[in-house]
């Protein structure tokens, strides 16, 4: 699932390079997945407009155009919005294609088509749960930490489950909640409630740090570059069997609620029926 830090270096990428250009036609290839609000066809009310600007919240990214219209994408877990040349080869994945007046192809893909695109005017944002529902974006200014434990009380459930939901901080998926538990040394299924005044503290730091740094690695790795999906460089997600960065332990993983979940059972002690 793209989060913060993948979607952050991928507007950066794009936004120069699609704002003021024109969209000269539309193909819906699996129209199921394009979510129109408008009630005209997407493929003549979408021609002719320019692109405004390429903004982002939390997992979305939000594509201003002219006249008071915008395009949300939600890439949820397999979902991809790149800049290609026409004529790369169409991929059955591929649901949206979008001609610009530069000669260049915006492609929307997803191969579970999992995720959603919805065209709609741009004063109907907040329509989109997605949107509606979203806290400060974890790549903002942090809120301060007496805020943090306040907005913290509201939950009840496990903390990796809380950081996910993105209602607390917007942006943090599975990916990078699990790096931002092992940052603070908390167990991914603790219950918020039972979290001590210095694990809030703990918590807090590694819920800005670690997507700040992961946002500026990407940037690193990228360059001038088309930005994918890269996860290499994470300590512990996605690398069950492998030593602990921190103590050599080995890197667990359990599968709870159609997800995994890794962590040190050594840095981040606990047991899923506290």
């Amino acid at each position: 699932m793209p989060e913060a830090p993948d979607l952050h270096v991928l507007r950066e990428y794009l936004s120069p390079r699609l704002t003021e250009r024109k969209i000269i036609s539309v193909r819906e290839l699996r129209p199921l997945v394009v979510r129109n609000l408008v009630g005209a066809p997407m493929s003549e009310h979408a021609s002719g407009r320019l692109i405004e600007g390429l903004g982002r919240k939390g997992k979305l990214l939000i594509m201003s155009l002219s006249d008071g219209i915008s395009i949300v994408v939600s890439p949820m877990l397999t979902g991809e919005l790149s800049l290609v040349e026409p004529g790369k080869r169409i991929m059955k994945s591929t649901i949206l294609t979008m001609n610009l007046d530069d000669g260049m192809q915006i492609r929307y893909t997803d191969a579970k088509r999992m995720g959603q695109v919805y065209y709609l005017e741009s004063d109907r944002l907040d329509e989109i749960t997605r949107v509606a529902d979203q806290g400060p974006d974890v790549l903002d200014a942090p809120l301060n930490l007496p805020d943090f434990r306040a907005a913290l009380k509201r939950y009840r459930g496990e903390v990796k489950g809380v950081l996910t939901r993105g209602q607390l901080v917007a942006g943090i998926g599975n990916a990078y909640a699990d790096e931002v538990l092992w940052e603070a040394g908390i167990y991914p299924f603790r219950k918020v409630t039972q979290l001590s005044g210095e694990e809030v503290m703990r918590l807090h730091h590694a819920t800005y740090r670690v997507p700040t740094d992961a946002a500026t690695k990407l940037q690193e790795i990228f360059g001038a570059d088309h930005p994918r999906k890269e996860r290499k460089f994470l300590s512990v997600h996605g690398k069950s069997g492998s030593d602990c960065p921190k103590c050599g332990s080995v890197i667990s993983s359990v599968k709870s609620r159609q997800r995994d979940t890794n962590f040190c059972r050594s840095c981040q002690p606990g047991t899923m029926f506290e």
